[in-house]
C-alpha cells in the first residue's frame, strides 16, 4: 500500500520532503527558474496584484484557456435558419404580428429599450411573418435543433455551447464593429476584444504576433474589427496572407535581396528608429514601428512554417474541406488558425465570409444555403481537429455574427421581392466551444417568434467578459488612465456556461 508520502519529493537520505518545499528547493537550479517563470506567467504562485495595476502579461487569476479562435460571419446570420428554429413562424406564415394570438413584439417596451439606429428607416413596417426556409433536426445527445443546412456542425453539437439569447443595439451594419468593441457606432470607438487580450496578456511566442487577422476583404471598414484605437497600434491585429511564400504583406523579403542583406537593413533601420526614440520617448507610433520591424524580421522564419500545410495529412485537409472548391478557402483559414493556436498566438480573428455576405435582405433561401455550405464543414472540422489533438481544452472557439434576421419578411420600396429577412439585433445566436466551457449545452432563449432575447439575455460584451475570464483576465481591471470605460463595456461573465 503506498504511503502518504508517495506524492512528495525525497532526498537522498530517504527523508520525505513536502512537495511545496521540494519545488522551492528546486528553484535554486535553472529547471526551477524555468518552472517558476511559467507558473508565474500563468497566474500561479504569486501574490495578487492591486486592482488598478497595469497589465504585466500575467493573468489576473488562473486561466482555463490559453488562446482564442474568434470566427466572424459578416452581414447577419439568421438564427431562425441555423440554431434557433421557431415552428410558430410556419403556423402564422403570411400573417402580421397583430393577426396572431401573441403580443406584437414590436409594441413591447423592450423593443425601444434595446434599439438605437444610425439610419432613419422604420423597420416596424416589416411585420408579415415569413416561414422557415429550411428544415431542422434534433442533433446529438443534446437533442439541439440544428438547421439542415448545417449537417456537419450538427454532428459536433455535443461539443458546442450555444447561446440563443444575444442582443445588440445597432440596427445597421455598425453592429459588426459593435460586436468587436462593445460600443455603438455613434459613440467613441473602443479597442477590439482581440486588442484587449493582446494588451492584457501579451504573446506566448515572440516570433509570431499576439493578435492575427486571417481573411480577405474589399471593404476597408473591416479593419475596424482588429483595430486597437487608444491602446496603441502595437496591440492591433496583424494581417497574414495564406500564401506561405508571401505571408506578410508588410515584411516579405524583396526579390533579389539576400537574407544577410535584409538582416543588415532591418538592423540599420532599427538603430535609426531607436535613436529617434530617445528624442521622442512618448511617440507610440514610433514604438509600434520598432516592434513591427523586429517582429516582421522574426516572422519571416516562423510565418511560412505556420502556413505551410504540406506536413498536414490528406485526411486532416479533407476534414477542413480543403479538397473541395466550395469550402477550400475557409478551410485553409481555419487550419491556419489551429496551427497558430498550437504555436502560441493568443487571438486569431478568422473572417469566415465576405463583408456583408450573410446580409440576406432578399433570396435568403438560396444565399444562406450557399453560405452555410461554405462554412459548415470547415467549422466542424476545426472542432473535431482541436478535440482529437487535445487542444480544445485550452483553446476557446467563438463563432459570432453581428445580429440575426427578422422573423418577418422584408417588403419595402427598396426591396419588393419579399424573399428575405431584415437586420435583427433584438435576439440572435452565438456559439462557442472549448476553453473550459460546458459542452453540449444551450443557454438562453428568444420568444416564440424568435424576436426578443427573453431568457438570460446577453449584450455582446457578455461574450467579451466570458472570453477574458477564461483567459484569466478580469474585464474591470483592463483600463487605460484617462479613459473611462462604461459598465456595459465590461460586460458580465456568463457563469452558467462555465465548466
Amino acid at each position: 500500500m503506498p504511503s502518504n508520502n508517495a506524492a512528495c519529493g525525497r532526498t537522498g537520505s530517504g527523508v520525505s520532503v513536502p512537495r511545496r518545499a521540494f519545488l522551492s528547493d528546486l528553484g535554486m537550479g535553472f529547471t526551477g527558474l524555468a518552472l517558476g517563470a511559467m507558473l508565474h506567467r500563468d497566474g500561479w504562485g504569486r501574490e495578487p496584484e492591486p486592482a488598478d495595476a497595469a497589465p504585466d502579461g500575467r493573468p489576473h487569476h488562473p486561466p482555463r484557456a490559453k488562446n482564442v479562435i474568434w470566427v466572424f460571419l459578416s452581414g447577419g446570420v439568421s438564427h431562425l435558419e441555423t440554431f434557433d428554429p421557431k415552428p410558430l413562424l410556419n403556423q402564422y406564415a403570411g400573417k402580421t404580428y397583430d393577426e396572431t394570438t401573441l403580443p406584437n413584439p414590436q409594441k413591447l417596451p423592450i423593443y425601444r429599450e434595446r434599439s438605437r439606429s444610425v439610419v432613419g428607416f422604420d423597420r416596424e413596417v416589416i411585420s408579415k411573418i415569413m416561414p422557415l426556409q429550411v428544415g431542422y433536426q434534433k442533433r446529438g445527445q443534446l437533442g439541439c435543433e440544428v438547421s439542415d443546412w448545417l449537417p456537419h456542425l450538427g454532428g459536433v453539437v455535443d461539443d458546442l455551447c450555444i447561446v440563443r439569447s444575444m442582443y445588440t443595439t445597432d440596427n445597421d451594419h455598425g453592429a459588426e464593429f459593435q460586436f468587436h468593441t462593445g460600443r455603438h457606432f455613434l459613440d467613441e470607438q473602443q479597442p477590439t476584444i482581440g486588442s484587449w487580450i493582446a494588451y492584457g496578456l501579451g504573446s506566448l511566442n515572440e516570433n509570431l504576433p499576439q493578435f492575427v487577422f486571417l481573411g480577405q476583404y474589399k471593404d476597408p471598414r473591416v479593419k475596424k474589427d482588429f483595430e486597437a484605437h487608444y491602446l496603441g497600434p502595437q496591440y492591433a491585429g496583424v494581417e497574414l496572407s495564406l500564401d506561405p511564400a508571401n505571408p506578410l504583406p508588410f515584411g516579405s523579403r524583396p526579390a533579389g535581396v539576400r537574407p544577410g542583406e535584409q538582416r543588415n537593413e532591418f538592423a540599420f533601420v532599427n538603430r535609426l528608429n531607436r535613436l529617434t526614440a530617445v528624442d521622442y520617448p512618448e511617440d507610440e507610433q514610433l514604438r509600434a514601428r520598432i516592434k513591427s520591424y523586429e517582429l516582421a524580421y522574426r516572422m519571416q522564419m516562423s510565418a511560412p512554417d505556420v502556413l505551410d500545410f504540406s506536413e498536414e495529412t490528406q485526411a486532416t485537409q479533407q476534414l477542413y474541406g480543403i479538397d473541395n472548391e466550395t469550402t477550400a478557402i475557409y478551410g485553409r483559414r481555419l487550419l491556419a488558425a489551429r496551427r497558430l493556436a498550437e504555436r502560441g498566438v493568443r487571438f486569431s480573428l478568422v473572417y469566415l465570409s465576405d463583408y456583408g455576405e450573410w446580409d440576406s435582405h432578399a433570396n435568403i433561401k438560396e444565399l444562406h444555403a450557399r453560405s452555410c455550405g461554405r462554412v459548415d464543414k470547415p467549422l466542424a472540422g476545426l472542432i473535431t481537429d482541436l478535440k482529437r489533438r487535445g487542444l480544445l481544452d485550452d483553446t476557446l472557439v467563438v463563432c459570432a455574427t453581428e445580429f440575426g434576421r427578422t422573423p418577418a419578411l422584408e417588403v419595402t420600396s427598396l426591396n419588393k421581392a419579399g424573399t428575405g429577412r431584415d437586420h435583427h439585433p433584438h435576439g440572435f445566436t452565438v456559439w462557442m466551444a472549448g476553453g473550459g466551457l460546458k459542452r453540449g449545452v444551450v443557454h438562453g432563449a428568444t420568444d416564440e417568434f424568435g424576436f426578443h432575447a427573453i431568457e438570460n439575455p446577453h449584450y455582446v460584451t457578455d461574450i467579451h467578459a466570458t472570453v477574458l475570464h477564461q483567459l484569466g483576465l478580469s474585464a474591470e481591471r483592463l483600463s487605460i488612465p484617462g479613459r473611462q470605460r462604461l459598465e456595459v463595456d465590461h460586460g458580465r461573465v456568463i457563469t452558467e456556461i462555465l465548466g
